[in-house]
């Protein structure tokens, strides 16, 4: 009997017959980053690589500088996908015309939430909810899925008016967090264009649009992710450096003003007291009405010496000075004696 041979398939996939080989890997997780990026993409990538070391690391201390740039970056982005999205006026306008709309709006936004502190946190709020929400639909995508789009809008708008609040209530702690958290976004934005082309980015427009049926993300895009609060927690702690190297340095300016006042403060006494015990009538007369109290004054001490004299000459003769020599007084001088020139009432003339 002779024995059937069955055809052979040729298949270019060894698996079925060699179990012990690997899986090959997913071609769309080979990280392979842009040989050649564009050029104005690339710059506006570094320029917001600097701004976002800026608010990562200086966002409470630069606070003026951030809340401007907050403001003019946000009101300049949402102006220019409006105008340059839709239609003004029944004209579809320009990319030029809509970037110059949008940078003359942004300047105003941005000189707003920089003069008006409360408008400057409110903003800070507001982009705090934004990115914890961004960051939290991204990390739930294993495990949630929206059902509709406005579970995660709803989300958003409830993340970001309740930052808003907070950071208005404790400005402090929240402008921190969120200046850090909002400045490690941006590096993460900018790390993910250079290495896989916004992949990150274009993930989270479609969880907003609550798609189905989505591709996982490759791990790279997960390290990516994961790097954000690392990023933000240091940038934080940055911050925090600062503001008490600042304070300390602030309480000790204040200590040397304190102490250099205290210091004029009794150099102007010690010239007010020089000054009240300089020599001459005052300090004698001042001195002798010190020594003796209110009651034994006698209302002759007031009087003037050239009429003390006259009045001694008149009583004792104009030849007593010549036998009594020591009933002459010192005239020129006002601080000869601290004994009043009139003896008590009760004493006897010798």
């Amino acid at each position: 009997m002779e024995e059937t041979l069955l055809p052979l398939a040729m298949t270019s996939d060894p698996r079925p017959f060699n179990q012990q080989l690997p899986e090959p890997p997913d071609p769309r997780c080979v990280l392979e980053p842009q040989d050649n990026p564009e050029l104005a993409p690339a710059l506006v990538c570094a320029l917001c690589c600097c701004f976002g070391i800026i608010y990562c690391c200086f966002g409470y201390r630069c606070f003026k500088a951030v809340m401007f740039l907050s403001g003019l970056l946000s009101g300049a982005l949402v102006i220019f996908l409006l105008c340059h999205k839709e239609r003004v006026l029944e004209t579809q306008l320009s990319l030029e015309v809509s970037a110059g709309i949008a940078l003359g709006i942004g300047l105003l936004c941005g000189l707003v939430t920089m003069l008006v502190r409360s408008v400057g946190l409110f903003l800070t709020g507001l982009l705090l909810g934004l990115t914890l929400g961004a960051g939290a639909l991204l990390g739930t995508e294993p495990i949630y899925q929206p059902p509709s789009a406005w579970v995660p809008a709803g989300g958003l708008v409830g993340l970001a008016l309740l930052g808003a609040l907070l950071t208005l209530r404790w400005p402090r702690p929240f402008t921190v967090l969120g200046t850090a958290l909002l400045g490690a976004a941006v590096l993460v934005a900018c790390a993910d264009y250079f290495l896989e082309g916004l992949a990150l980015g274009s993930r989270l427009g479609q969880r907003l649009q609550a798609l189905p049926a989505l591709p996982p993300l490759c791990w790279y895009s997960w390290v990516l992710l994961g790097t954000w609060p690392a990023l933000g927690a240091l940038g934080a702690l940055a911050q925090w450096k600062l503001m008490d190297e600042e304070h300390g340095g602030h309480a000790n300016v204040v200590l040397s003003h304190q102490r250099r006042h205290l210091q004029l403060l009794r150099i102007r006494q010690q010239e007010a007291k020089w000054h009240r015990t300089s020599p001459g009538v005052g300090l004698c007369e001042g001195s002798y009405r010190r020594q003796l109290s209110p009651n034994t004054r006698n209302p002759a001490d007031g009087l003037a010496p050239s009429y003390l004299q006259s009045l001694r000459e008149h009583q004792l003769g104009p030849g007593s000075q010549a036998t009594a020599p020591h009933t002459i007084l010192d005239l020129d001088s006002d601080c000869g004696s601290t004994v009043p020139l009139t003896t008590p009432s009760g004493s006897t003339q010798t």
